[in-house]
């Protein structure tokens, strides 16, 4: 089973904690990361804007992850969230075992 590490930022800590808790609750992610909040630069609609954002580290498998943006994208309420998805190339056979047995399999 692959494993993915998503990325997705959010507007603040409240939104972090209700996804992240959704998104495990849902067994689309074995595990969710809320990291400290970032200053964000970037261009949107033709203006360079700056926010204070919450970043979250997505664990899950490549089988889960459409039904996993599906439900991020719902949640999220940006127009266009980040979310980026990354192959895990490498990691502790354990580790990806867990992560592979706590998402729900579309298999």
């Amino acid at each position: 089973m692959k494993a993915l590490l998503v990325f997705c930022n959010v507007p603040d800590r409240a939104v972090a904690d209700r996804i992240a808790e959704q998104l495990v609750a849902a067994q689309l992610a074995a595990c969710v990361n809320v990291l400290a909040p970032c200053q964000s630069v970037y261009r949107w609609q033709g203006r360079i804007e700056k926010a204070e954002e919450v970043p979250l580290l997505i664990k899950t498998t490549a089988d889960a992850y459409p039904q996993l943006e599906q439900r991020l994208r719902a949640l999220h309420p940006y127009q266009v969230p980040e979310i980026i998805a990354c192959d895990i190339a490498a990691g502790l056979p354990e580790y990806l075992t867990w992560v592979a047995e706590q998402v729900f399999s579309s298999e």
